[in-house]
């Protein structure tokens, strides 16, 4: 029996694709077909895929073509698989002549033509208007999202505004495609959404404005610091059919998120601790300082370490400590102990206190170990009590990452989901309640 193989995305399946499986089809007697799954996607840039791996693996058995189908995770997969399966010929389009040459030292490589004139590029050029995205406050972390945002496709920068003028007329002439409005009715009417990078206490007030104003809204996190407000916002979102998401890009880095579902399987047991800290030292000029403006540690920095205390343990924690250190009216240093059931979980950050910044999740048979900086996941290890199980994993971080959370973004607008599984919005709701808690000081030590 002469087997072959090929890979591809098969998004938005079309002839293009269907044409290729047949010419992969008529080089042998078998042909395997390896699609790649939504992570090693976005790992490989791909960060435009509009339909998830399942309905792609079902679209290619859908074509009659493929006898097996497997799910590329991994870069090397390619060799694995041809000496797994014994494959005589590895099939792939031409637009890829010549890159996987190095596999002649495996099997037969064949490059098949493609079919002109169709891509999904093209049919999803074709079937999404770019969503055009105005940028509210013109701070140092707005400055990251335009070039951040090159990397998705259908998505426009276009308009930025900021109560300081000065500062939108700066931010237009770094980034010349973006127009600066000097008033936000003009604003909002040259947009479909909005990016909010204001000081934390402007943000319930912008998103509400915006969403009534019927835009899209992607919050900088926290998004708000009240638990009400936040229940409020998303409803709000819904009931118009619009997005509203919070800017958390650990949560939607995809070695995070490979991270969370590997813990979830079980593969360290039961989680029975999480310890995560994350801690700056600034200049205590800046407006991180400044008590009037909801400075401090636990206001700049607590989403981080919240997020994967709430995503492996949920939000029905029984109760939560605070030890901070005080200085001038902020925390410069907060630990922060959750009580839940079964386990106990903590973590610290700081302003003016250094931590070593990693991620440790203790579970019944082994535990999880991300260095520092662990909010930007690139590298983890699960470890266990024979050293000859441990494994290391390796990913990609691109950029500031805030290409991961544009693309979701994005996504959930194009595809009309009100939620994403990265950040749910009960998930988001207890952030915000554990910053209503910290202001509020109960269960509150100074040290």
């Amino acid at each position: 029996m002469k087997k072959v193989i090929t890979y591809g995305t098969y998004d938005l399946l079309h002839q293009g694709h269907i044409n290729l499986l047949r010419r992969a089809k008529e080089l042998g007697d078998y042909l395997i077909v390896g699609v790649t799954n939504d992570s090693f996607d976005r790992e490989r840039g791909k960060l435009n895929v509009r339909n998830n791996v399942l309905e792609r693996v079902e679209a290619v058995r859908d074509t009659g073509y493929a006898d097996k189908i497997i799910i590329e995770d991994y870069v090397g997969q390619k060799i694995d698989d041809i000496q797994k399966y014994n494959v005589d010929v590895f099939a792939i389009g031409s637009d890829w002549r010549g890159k996987f040459d190095y596999l002649e030292e495996f099997c037969q490589v064949v490059y098949l033509p493609r079919t002109e004139g169709i891509s999904s590029t093209m049919l999803r050029e074709k079937s999404q208007k770019n969503v055009r995205v105005g940028i509210l406050g013109c701070g140092r972390v707005a400055k990251r999202f335009p070039s951040e945002a090159g990397f998705v496709n259908g998505v426009e920068i276009v308009a930025a505004y900021d109560i300081e003028r000065n500062r939108t007329v700066d931010f237009s002439e770094e980034f010349p495609s973006v127009v600066a409005y000097d008033g936000l009715e003009a604003f909002y009417g040259a947009v479909d959404a909005v990016y909010v990078a204001t000081p934390h206490l402007s943000h319930y007030g912008n998103i509400k404005e915006a969403l009534l104003a019927r835009k899209h809204v992607l919050c900088e996190t926290p998004m708000v610091l009240k638990e009400d407000e936040a229940k409020g916002l998303f409803k709000l979102a819904e009931d118009n059919g619009l997005v509203l998401m919070e800017a958390n890009k650990t949560a939607h880095c995809p070695a995070f998120n490979h991270l969370m579902v590997m813990i979830k399987s079980g593969l360290i047991g039961e989680v029975v601790d999480i310890e995560a800290s994350l801690s700056q030292l600034l200049d205590k000029n800046g407006r991180e300082f400044d008590p009037v403006q909801a400075g401090g540690s636990m206001f700049e920095e607590g989403s981080y370490p919240l997020l994967p205390i709430i995503k492996l343990m949920g939000t029905e924690y029984l109760d939560l400590d605070f030890y901070s250190r005080m200085e001038d009216g902020i925390d410069v240093y907060t630990h922060g102990i959750f009580h839940y059931p079964k386990a106990t979980c903590s973590f610290k950050v700081g302003l003016g206190v250094k931590t070593e910044g990693d991620l440790v999740v203790s579970g019944t048979k082994g535990y999880a170990y991300v260095p520092s900086p662990w909010w930007k996941t690139d590298y983890f290890e699960l470890r266990y009590e024979d050293q000859n199980e441990n494994k290391k994993y390796f990913y990609k971080w691109d950029g500031y990452g805030l290409r991961y959370e544009i693309q979701e973004f994005i996504s959930c607008i194009i595809n009309g989901r009100y939620s994403s599984a990265r950040l749910r919005r009960k998930e988001s709701i207890c952030m915000a309640q554990v910053m209503e808690r910290f202001a509020e000081r109960k269960n509150f030590v100074t040290i």
